[in-house]
């Protein structure tokens, strides 16, 4: 089996405040775009997808178990575009395995780390 991307998919209560976060604060690129669903591209590989619950067979998990990590080179400059975008309830913390994170939500309450 050759696995081209891998793609995530969030159902969401709050599905219009979500897609405007990925799209405007985060400003990733959209690949697909439908009346219920919209695909970012967050790598060449993979997609985060956010899908209206209200429209959709999954319910919305209100961001509990969730936590999508990026990895990323500078977590300082991170820190600042986030601050720069109204996310202003952020620090850089030392992660036990050595890394520098930065945790914050989206609007559906999702978990995001960055991290270096």
């Amino acid at each position: 089996m050759d696995i081209k991307t891998v793609n995530t998919i969030l159902y969401c209560g709050k599905w219009k405040e979500t897609i405007a976060f990925y799209r405007e604060v985060l400003g990733l690129p959209v690949t697909c775009l439908k009346e219920w669903f919209v695909e970012f591209e967050l790598t060449s590989t993979s997609r985060l997808s956010i899908a209206d619950a209200s429209r959709a067979s999954v319910d919305a998990s209100g961001g509990k178990g969730i936590t999508i990590t990026m990895k990323i080179d500078d977590i300082e400059e991170a820190k600042v575009f986030l601050h720069e975008k109204g996310i202003k309830e952020i620090s850089v913390q030392d992660h036990a395995w050595g890394a520098k994170v930065i945790y914050f939500f989206d609007p559906e309450g999702n978990r995001l780390e960055f991290w270096s």
